[in-house]
Parts: structure tokens; C-alpha cells; sequence
């Protein structure tokens, strides 16, 4: 079966780094779109960032030029490099995969922005 298993989160202080990961089995990552998500408390679930199979990258306008997605289809991991973190950025963030017209997640890690 399908499993993300995502590694990376933590407190940061405002204008900090992280850098989250998440490691997929039980698919052919590299055939199919990889992303990111969060979900802060009392809202609801949204795209940070997305990496299709081609390597076509979106991201969410709030983290643009910020936030970089990358995939390593030899390691089956998706990474995201979380630059000039904010407070707003505070929220479990998942990894998603979409196979064959499903979405996959993870466990969620915590990303706190907090000084």
C-alpha cells in the first residue's frame, strides 16, 4: 500500500529555515504528482507546493519565492526547503500523493513560527 512518512518539522523562530521531507513507498513515484500541504488550526487544508512526474512546480501565492519543492525520483523523496519562515506559516504540513485519481497523505509534521 501507499505510505508517506514525512521527517522535518519543528520550531522556528520568524525569518528562519526548515527543510521537510517525506519518503513514499508502495508506488512508482516517480510516474506520478508529489505535493505539500497545511492545514492551520480552524482552517481548512491547502496546496503549498506541487511537483508533477515532468518536474512542473506550483506553488501557493503566500509562499512564492519562499518555499521550494524538489524531488528525488532515484530516493523516492519529495523535499520542502522553507525559507524566511513567518508566523502564518504555523500549520501541519502534509505529503500528498496523487495515484491514479487519489490522494494519498501523510501523518502530518508541526511547522511552529513562533519567537
Amino acid at each position: 500500500q501507499v505510505q508517506l512518512v514525512e521527517s522535518g518539522g519543528g520550531l522556528v523562530q520568524p525569518g528562519g529555515s526548515l527543510r521537510l521531507s517525506c519518503g513514499a513507498s508502495g508506488i512508482m513515484f516517480s510516474m506520478y504528482r508529489m505535493g505539500w500541504y497545511r492545514q492551520a488550526p480552524g482552517k481548512q487544508r491547502e496546496l503549498v507546493a506541487s511537483i508533477t512526474s515532468g518536474k512542473t512546480i506550483n506553488y501557493a501565492d503566500s509562499v512564492k519565492d519562499r518555499f521550494t519543492i524538489s524531488r528525488d525520483n532515484a530516493k523516492n523523496t519529495v523535499a520542502l526547503q522553507m525559507n524566511s519562515l513567518k508566523p502564518e506559516d504555523t500549520a501541519v504540513y502534509y505529503c500528498n500523493a496523487y495515484v491514479s485519481y487519489a490522494d494519498y497523505w501523510g501523518q502530518g509534521t508541526q511547522v511552529t513560527v513562533s519567537s
